[in-house]
């Protein structure tokens, strides 16, 4: 099924999920369409990490559609499965090596899932090369290939497991809070980088930091105990009364 053909790179439809009587996710329904960046926001406890668990396969549902690429029940998938079918994610936290350069970063993250040996004997095909070297331009940190990831910024260390994700040329990238803990120029710098991946892939950015959020200048979906409060444009979002009362007004 080719891209031009699919409607909805993630269709969740009456995703319910409770844990120990709390109802973390309530008859969830999202549609990503394919190239679309959307943005995520909702106060703690809203459900988007446990949504974003439900569509990596980390957590699965109680009950509802979880489809992938229009076909691909993403609920008969474990986690290791759901990457490889094209789904990527970042967490909060940056997992970079930090005894690594920024390039050999890159490289570990193409090898993927080969085993030790094979991971320290696999060797760049020129296709390959080609294709980090365009990452590494793209997360604006070609100038620092060399230089021991230790060594990079907060901000930088995000870009780089961006980086790392996009080596891997996913269909699908789950951003958590990417802009936590960046200075203002790190976080716009970010958006740019964002909306620049949005051009080949879907992205789904959840944040809190409503600076970024603006700079992302996308669609925004508004999650409130575990459903669908509002969804629109953020300038439209900051005049809507309920998400003033459970979010922005806080």
């Amino acid at each position: 099924m080719s891209e031009t053909t699919i409607k909805s790179i993630l269709y969740l439809n009456g995703v319910n999920k409770t844990f120990d009587g709390f109802k973390a996710i309530n008859n969830l329904c999202l549609d990503i369409r394919p190239g679309e960046l959307r943005a995520i926001i909702g106060p703690n406890g809203a459900g988007k990490s446990t949504m974003m668990d439900i569509i990596t396969g980390k957590t699965k549902p109680d009950t509802g559609e979880v489809i992938f690429r229009d076909q691909i029940d993403l609920t008969r998938h474990d986690e290791a499965d759901i990457a490889n079918l094209g789904i990527g994610r970042k967490f909060q936290k940056p997992t970079v090596i930090g005894s690594l350069t920024v390039w050999e970063n890159l490289e570990l993250a193409l090898a993927g899932a080969r085993g030790v040996w094979q991971t320290l004997f696999f060797k760049l095909s020129d296709a390959k090369r080609t294709r980090l070297e365009a990452v590494l331009s793209q997360i604006g940190l070609a100038a620092r290939r060399d230089e021991l990831s230790f060594n990079l910024s907060h901000g930088q260390k995000q870009w780089l497991e961006i980086g790392m994700l996009l080596v891997q040329d996913p269909q699908l990238l789950l951003v958590d809070e990417p802009a936590a803990g960046m200075t203002d120029y790190e976080t716009l710098e970010t958006a740019k980088l964002l909306k620049s991946i949005s051009q080949h892939h879907s992205v789904v950015v959840v944040e809190h930091d409503m600076d970024f959020i603006r700079a992302l200048d996308t669609k925004v979906t508004v999650l409130h105990e575990g459903s669908v409060l509002a969804e629109g444009r953020l300038e439209h979002l900051q005049q809507d009364q309920r998400v003033i009362d459970v979010y922005l007004g806080r």
